[in-house]
């Protein structure tokens, strides 16, 4: 069985969503305590892994089993907007505990590091699948393309 590049893009996009949902869900519990609550963009990039693994889903499974229920150009708008959630969180994550600087005791660098590469590795694999979907929603869309009739003469 061979797989097209999208649907290998969409595997490889739901293994890292998964390891960035383990990841942020370890920063989470690190940052969480009986007086202190995790920082936002970690909530954040937690929802974004979430968010992703069930577009995902959606994306892959209900074309195959749900057809009445998957919509094109609904399929298009969630890429687009898991895209932008992957891109703001990255930036967010990366803004709060990329620097070096950044390392305390309380702060796992390891894993905020490892957080953040995953994150923006998420958003370049959801740009490439969005725009890939732009261009097939674009490419079968419904043209006229029937010749003119001949004249025949009188």
């Amino acid at each position: 069985m061979a797989f097209s590049i999208v649907s290998i893009i969409h595997i490889v996009a739901f293994v890292f969503a998964f390891i960035e949902l383990g990841l942020t869900a370890y920063l989470v519990s690190v940052f969480d305590g009986p007086w202190t609550s995790s920082p936002s963009e970690v909530n954040f990039m937690l929802f974004n892994s979430i968010w992703s693994l069930l577009v995902l889903l959606y994306i892959g499974i209900t074309p195959l089993y749900y057809t009445h229920l998957f919509h094109r150009l609904a399929s298009l708008a969630l890429e687009a907007v898991t895209t932008i959630f992957w891109f703001a969180g990255s930036i967010a994550l990366a803004a709060d505990f990329g620097g070096p600087y950044h390392c305390g005791s309380s702060t796992p660098c390891g894993c905020t590091t490892a957080a953040i590469t995953f994150g923006f590795f998420l958003w370049a694999l959801f740009t490439v699948l969005t725009v890939l979907d732009t261009i097939e929603s674009l490419r079968s869309r419904r043209h006229t393309t029937a010749q003119p009739k001949p004249y025949v003469g009188a």
